[in-house]
């Protein structure tokens, strides 16, 4: 299942607009920041989606029963372009347990990629909701093997993967080659794939708008 949820009128649009602009991106902390709130959108949708029970709350003037969130979702996120989107999604899950991947693209002659898993720090996901936070999606190639390595800690019980913009072919890849417990979340979808694999019209490298240029 795909959940487009910028295609609702909210505040998200102006968000993600903001960090499409080419002007207003020139504002690193502005883009962290519209990163970040974006995060806690799609933290509020996706606790939609999660387990409830119902718990006596005390008041001082009395006693209700209210309908509240019976487990915490994992949150894993790819490291350096997730870090604010990630922050995002903890703003509202207070006590969530958390996991961080290093994947990165290694390119060859002629152009061609393949994602590099580097590093991987996360506790057992046995039975776990977990959402695998990436602000883009482009050709899926990343989230897939991050999926991966991640699954070497246990066998999620659903998996929630939650992007800012993706790719269709990324969208389509990643539904062709994960199980069928993953929902998608994404505030746009995009039509368009560059052939060096950059979204269209996207919004360029996460990574370096949010903090900076870095080596090749």
């Amino acid at each position: 299942m795909v959940k487009e949820i910028g295609k609702e009128n909210s505040v998200l649009n102006r968000f993600i607009s903001e960090i499409r602009s080419e002007q207003i991106q020139k504002d690193r902390m502005r883009f962290r920041k519209n990163l970040e709130r974006i995060g806690e959108i799609m933290a509020y949708e996706i606790s939609k989606e999660l387990a409830y029970e119902t718990k006596e709350v005390v008041t001082p003037l009395g006693e209700l029963d209210m309908s509240l969130m019976s487990e915490e979702p994992l949150i894993a996120t790819i490291l350096r372009a997730g870090l604010p989107f990630h922050q995002g999604f903890l703003n509202y899950f207070d006590e969530a347990d958390n996991g961080f991947v290093s994947a990165y693209r290694r390119y060859h002659k002629g152009g061609e990629f393949e994602i590099e898993v580097e590093y991987v720090s996360c506790p057992s996901i046995e039975g776990r909701t977990i959402i695998i936070a990436d602000p883009m999606i482009a050709t899926g190639a990343s989230i897939e093997c991050v999926y991966k390595a991640l699954r070497s800690r246990g066998n999620p019980k659903h998996v929630h993967i939650a992007s800012v913009i993706a790719s269709v072919q990324g969208i389509d890849h990643l539904r062709s080659h994960l199980p069928k417990n993953v929902t998608f979340w994404s505030g746009a979808v995009d039509k368009e794939l560059t052939a060096q694999a950059f979204i269209v019209p996207g919004l360029g490298d996460a990574g370096d708008l949010a903090f900076g240029r870095k080596d090749a």
